[in-house]
């Protein structure tokens, strides 16, 4: 029986969002604190956070994503690298995006003390970017209520997170978003790049009728 390394990461990250909420030493310790970062180099932060989440419904939203789009991710790494190689290649997917869409986060607030970050949205940006080079055209449905091709749907997202990330104008982290995007779909491409001209071909060959 092949391991199912999303159905394990979803497991996992829902019992320990589950248990932080009971014990606030462990959400203190482990959340993303650039302040405290800089201070003290509590460099864990940056991996740790992203198995935190304030609440279910942000647990939930996440967790929700990743089922949908990380078997694919999960199966083309697989299919290319072989199993082993690629669940660590996708973990390095998952994983690094947690860490690497939190440097321009750590950067801006790094002389901020009030400022705190957490969640798995850079990871899943990741992988959900990495589906979409993969499968461009293929609907994503936001709230089963309106379906757009990935790569339009794509696109709008980073616009979006983008501006918001500018802005700052709610407690979201766009910045998170943005990078763990960018990095899925840099690092599939730099890990596939047969990948690059399948998405060209495909985006050419898609109509809206």
């Amino acid at each position: 029986m092949d391991l199912d390394v999303t159905l394990v990461i979803i497991i996992v990250t829902v019992g320990i969002s589950w248990y932080a909420w009971q014990n606030h030493d462990l959400m203190r310790n482990w959340i993303f604190e650039p302040y405290r970062v800089e201070r003290d180099n509590s460099w864990h932060r940056f991996l740790t956070s992203g198995f935190l989440h304030a609440d279910f419904t942000h647990l939930f939203f996440n967790m929700f994503t990743l089922y949908f789009f990380g078997s694919n991710v999960e199966y083309i790494f697989s299919y290319v690298f072989g199993p082993t190689v690629g669940i660590l290649l996708y973990l390095l997917l998952y994983l690094g995006a947690i860490v690497v869409s939190d440097i321009p986060t750590y950067i801006k607030h790094r002389h901020d003390p009030g400022y705190r970050a957490l969640g798995a949205s850079g990871g899943v940006a990741a992988v959900v970017f990495a589906s979409i080079l993969f499968f461009p055209t293929d609907d994503i449905c936001l709230y089963a209520l309106l379906c757009i091709p990935g790569f339009i749907l794509g696109i709008l997202y980073i616009i979006y997170s983008y501006y918001q990330g500018k802005r700052m104008g709610d407690n979201i982290n766009h910045d998170a978003h943005l990078f763990g995007a960018l990095y899925g779909f840099i690092l599939s491409l730099a890990l596939v790049p047969k990948a690059g001209p399948l998405f060209i071909e495909q985006i050419s060959n898609w109509s809206l009728f």
